[in-house]
């Protein structure tokens, strides 16, 4: 028997599903959140679910939020079934499923409403998932794009905006107007120091503005920067079928995930928080140590093991840690050239970090796929990889696994794979990647020659040698050998 998924439908429900034991009138709104996708569901939803199902702070329930036309299309599909979501942890022990309430309502997709809907003196925080970017972040500067055409757009028309932080500035200045303390502004995206990013993109918009608003948002609102950790698959017919198939439910949007979720937030909330703290969040003075740790070990080795996988024909995560070499790879490179880049966090094993990576890594059930990670690697490996060689490099240290690894994503982009197979590149700059990929066989000076993405770094003789060795290495004798004579080679 198949329920659909409702309020009216919770009791029909099969035991093995947890199920609120709140009831939807106990609950309301404290924080909207804009971008209601699986990560945001799986990660801050059930966080709040589970300190709702405590009995503590009904208060703080979640309005979602969206700007974009997609955001219409998950509102509807939630609206439909009275914003329940189905969250399937994918433990290889044993499946479980939650059916979530912490989302009481969605906003409509228009900009007015939502300006009143977070103008609402309830609402005291109001936090992001819109993505790496979706913050106007210049790619040659690493500051805010005040260039953007819909930055710019929303500066001519700061009273009819369009951007999450356009919006964002009006509400504030409405709540300004009526004498309405401001909202906390948490951004929820996996990136370095988001609450400084998020901050960034709200007063380079804000700046120039006739009513101040600049000045009195950077004195009087609140960005608390957070660490977010969960990994959480697109949902597809396999995982709405998984849904249905083994628990029973008819949900339009199921989300799955593993069975790991973290966050570490900086305690910086001036207007009041949910007590997290309750249910496994670590609220810290300082985010950015962890933000390290989480960036180069597990968003670098993320980037270690896609291109090498990719370039070998594996389609999904857990089989490229079945082959020996891309493990092999994954391991020495951390213990040998990416571990010791991070400071060590006082009560965190990083040795123990790393180990719960692997294991994440090789979980069968998320299904995890290496397309997803070597997508908009023009954006990530400036982020999860450049900064670790140029750390080693400033202490005089080898980065030849890390220049094999930036080498292995320069083949991946020329676009096929060692078997001649096409690689479809997944990235805002792909034909220019490939382009440059392509020169790079005969000259590899032409990948480090994109500024936007090296920087400096490229200009480095150490690493640019040990990148073009490693790049010729890869054409002349392909990924399997050029992994097993860096394995022979690079002690662990």
């Amino acid at each position: 028997m198949v329920t659909k998924l409702s309020l009216d439908n919770l009791s029909a429900i099969g035991a093995d599903v947890a199920k609120p034991s709140y009831a939807r009138g106990d609950l309301s709104p404290g924080i909207v959140h804009i971008g209601v996708g699986n990560f945001h569901r799986a990660h801050q939803g059930i966080y709040l679910h589970r300190l709702f199902e405590s009995g503590r702070d009904h208060d703080w329930a979640i309005v979602g939020a969206g700007v974009k036309p997609y955001d219409d299309a998950m509102r509807g599909k939630l609206e439909a079934q009275d914003w329940l979501t189905t969250v399937v942890e994918l433990d290889p022990a044993g499946f479980s499923a939650t059916v979530s309430g912490s989302m009481i309502d969605f906003a409509r997709v228009d900009p007015v409403g939502l300006i009143d809907t977070m103008a609402q003196p309830e609402i005291r925080i109001v936090s992001l998932t819109v993505t790496e970017g979706g913050y106007y972040v210049d790619a040659k500067t690493g500051g805010f794009d005040a260039s953007h055409p819909e930055i710019v757009a929303d500066r001519d028309s700061p009273d009819h905006p369009k951007t999450v932080f356009g919006i964002i500035i009006a509400a504030l200045m409405k709540r300004r107007d009526a004498g309405i303390a401001p909202f906390t502004v948490m951004s929820c995206d996996n990136l370095p120091e988001n609450g400084h990013v998020a901050r960034n993109a709200v007063l380079g918009l804000a700046e120039g503005r006739a009513d101040d608003a600049h000045d009195w948002i950077a004195e009087n609102v609140a960005f608390p920067c957070g660490m977010v950790d969960c990994i959480t698959p697109a949902t597809g017919p396999r995982e709405i079928g998984l849904v249905r198939e083994k628990f029973g439910i008819e949900d339009a949007a199921p989300v799955v995930c593993e069975p790991f979720r973290q966050w570490v937030l900086e305690d910086n909330f001036p207007q009041g928080r949910p007590a997290l703290e309750t249910v496994g969040v670590e609220f810290v003075d300082d985010v950015a140590p962890y933000e390290l740790m989480k960036l180069r070990i597990l968003n670098g080795g993320h980037a270690t093991i896609a291109y090498p996988a990719g370039l070998l024909g594996i389609h999904f995560v857990h089989s490229a840690m079945e082959n020996p070499l891309v493990a092999g790879f994954l391991e020495k490179l951390e213990f040998s050239e990416i571990i010791p880049t991070v400071p060590e966090i006082p009560g965190v094993s990083l040795t123990g970090y790393y180990e719960k990576i692997v294991e994440r890594f090789a979980n069968v059930a998320v299904g995890d796929t290496i397309p997803r990670l070597c997508l908009d690697g023009s954006n990530r490996q400036p982020k999860f990889i450049l900064p670790t060689i140029a750390a080693r490099l400033e202490k005089g240290q080898s980065v030849d696994g890390l220049a094999l690894e930036v080498a292995l994503w320069c083949r991946y982009c020329a676009g096929t794979d060692e078997n001649g197979k096409t690689i479809t590149i997944d990235d805002i700059a792909a034909e220019r990647l490939t382009r440059q990929a392509l020169a790079a066989r005969d000259d590899p000076s032409a990948w480090l020659a994109m500024h936007d993405i090296f920087g400096d770094l490229g200009k480095d003789g150490i690493f640019a040698n040990a990148f073009a060795a490693a790049l010729r290495a890869l054409w002349a004798g392909g990924v399997r050998a050029t992994l097993e004579t860096y394995l022979d080679e690079t002690p662990a």
